[in-house]
């Protein structure tokens, strides 16, 4: 969902499968979109966007898929796509070019409410692997080749528990399903368990399976991991129910942390990173952006500042030029200068939910009617440079690679290219 919906809406997650190449082991390539918000987690595509778009363009294919709001991946001429197939949270790999299906497989036990079934969490592909995450706390890798269990375990062997009140209560995960989505960096995947125990956060060798540490004893959020050097230091970032925090990605220890509470402990965003800052917002306490700082052997985590005004819910921006775009506080898209958290412009008119993209000036937002449209990344006022409706109703981030933007409802997957392919 690594999709999202609104406050009362949450379906608590968020988006989006992952791919391959034919043979078995797959090399992401700069037109792949491999994992939640694109290679580098920040939205940002390397392939261009069209200057503008005078009409919907005509379909590659369209697929009928169950429900989820888990979001596209693609890498190389593999996609794949989580819904929810006869009662089971299923991955499925299609053939990019055609959306013929290659293998399917269930990996986990289902999960409804009130608001739909199926997966929320974003799947990451990495070489021939494929690492997914269930809204129940079942993790699995899977072959991409065949979908054939590689490795996995249950967040409940870690601690984890399960609060069936979801009016309220510790952990918004652990009442409402899982939707963040894990980060490779190197030979580790970190992955936001949620436990009393000791395994808040938790890094794993990503080929065996065979833990490498644990740390802290945060109860999770809906939000998504983040990796990066800051300070000096290679940290895996996280947004848990407690607040934001760094942790040294080669031995877990705590780094530096930004406390505050939310409603609800539900915190849905992924942090943006800007150099030594990370800047992230929650629809209690508003957007911030936090400087880190090298103090003797440790890190200071200091607030440069806060738009408290800037209670962003559920959708996380995109930094192009300086500048943040995304769907805002109030129905509303907004421009915020991130050096000063100075509001430069919002637009009316996007009611509850908008996914947000770009590649060069260009943007490309989905909104919750299905509506795709494109916008320029411009700081002195909102350019509309066209739009079209792509899909029903959705929560689901889309994926764009190699030209081709695809985007998913609860029924129905479609592949749409924007710019001539190169596959």
């Amino acid at each position: 969902m690594k999709a999202a919906v609104p406050s009362r809406w949450f379906p608590r997650g968020a988006l989006a499968a992952c791919l391959g190449c034919f043979s078995l082991v797959v090399s992401v390539t700069a037109a792949d979109w491999p994992g939640w918000r694109g290679t580098h987690r920040d939205g940002l595509s390397p392939d261009p966007l069209p200057d503008r778009l005078e009409q919907a363009p005509q379909p590659l294919w369209r697929k009928s898929i169950g429900h989820g709001y888990s979001g596209v991946v693609v890498a190389g001429r593999r996609l794949v796509y989580l819904d929810d197939t006869a009662g089971r949270e299923t991955a499925h790999c299609l053939e990019v070019q055609t959306g013929r299906e290659l293998w399917s497989q269930p990996f986990a036990e289902p999960f409804t409410d009130e608001f739909e079934p199926g997966p929320r969490c974003t799947p990451l592909v990495e070489g021939d692997r494929i690492y997914v995450q269930s809204c129940l706390g079942e993790f699995a890798c899977l072959s991409l080749d065949s979908g054939k269990k590689q490795w996995g375990f249950h967040f409940r062997d870690y601690g984890m528990f399960w609060v069936k009140d979801r009016s309220g209560g510790p952990g918004a995960a652990n009442r409402r399903g899982n939707s963040g989505s894990a980060m490779i960096s190197g030979e580790r995947i970190f992955i936001q368990i949620g436990s009393t125990n000791g395994a808040g956060i938790a890094a794993f060798d990503k080929n065996s399976g065979r833990l490498l540490w644990k740390s802290q004893d945060d109860l999770t959020s809906y939000a998504s991991l983040m990796t990066g050097t800051l300070a000096g230091r290679h940290q895996a970032i996280a947004v848990t129910c407690e607040g934001l925090l760094g942790l040294d990605a080669t031995s877990g220890e705590a780094l530096w942390r930004v406390p505050f509470k939310t409603g609800a402990n539900r915190n849905v965003l992924t942090p943006v990173l800007d150099g030594d800052h990370v800047l992230f917002a929650s629809y209690t306490t508003g957007l911030r952006r936090v400087a880190l700082e090298v103090d003797g052997a440790k890190i200071r985590a200091r607030q440069t500042w806060l738009n408290a005004d800037l209670k962003i819910n559920l959708a996380t921006p995109v930094l192009v030029g300086g500048h943040l775009y995304g769907h805002g506080p109030d129905k509303d898209f907004i421009c915020v200068e991130a050096a000063t958290g100075q509001l430069r412009w919002r637009q009316a008119g996007f009611n509850q939910y908008a996914s947000t993209l770009a590649s060069g000036s260009r943007l490309l937002v989905l909104n919750d009617a299905g509506e795709v449209l494109l916008l320029g990344a411009d700081p002195t006022r909102y350019t509309e440079l066209g739009r079209f409706q792509a899909c029903g109703k959705t929560f689901s981030h889309p994926a764009y690679a190699d030209g081709v933007l695809y985007t998913r409802d609860s029924r129905e997957l479609v592949a749409w290219p924007l710019q001539p392919s190169r596959r």
